[in-house]
C-alpha cells in the first residue's frame, strides 16, 4: 500500500492484488478522509511505467476531476512527487 497526498483535501491510496494472470492495481481517492472514488487496472506487465502506480494515479485524476485546470494541477503534483 502506498499513499499519495495531492493536497490538504485529497489523497490517493494505492494497493495491488495478484489475480490468476498478471496483477492489478487498485486506487482509492479520498476527500477529507472519505472515499469518493475507486478504480482498478489490470496488467500483464507494466515495464513502461516511469514509477510504481503511475497509470492508476493518472486514471483516478482523469476520471474523477471534471475541470481541466484541476486535472492539470493534480497531474503535475503526481509528477513532482516522483522527481529525483
Amino acid at each position: 500500500m502506498k499513499k499519495f497526498n495531492l493536497d490538504k483535501i485529497y489523497n490517493i491510496v494505492c494497493n495491488w492484488k495478484k489475480p490468476q494472470n498478471g496483477y492489478k492495481h487498485i486506487a482509492n481517492l479520498y476527500k477529507n478522509g472519505l472515499s469518493v472514488y475507486e478504480t482498478e487496472k489490470c496488467y500483464l506487465n507494466r515495464t513502461w511505467e516511469s514509477f510504481e502506480y503511475e497509470s492508476i494515479l493518472k486514471k483516478v485524476i482523469e476520471n474523477y476531476f471534471v475541470q481541466n485546470d484541476e486535472k492539470e494541477k493534480y497531474l503535475k503534483v503526481i509528477q513532482d512527487m516522483v522527481k529525483y
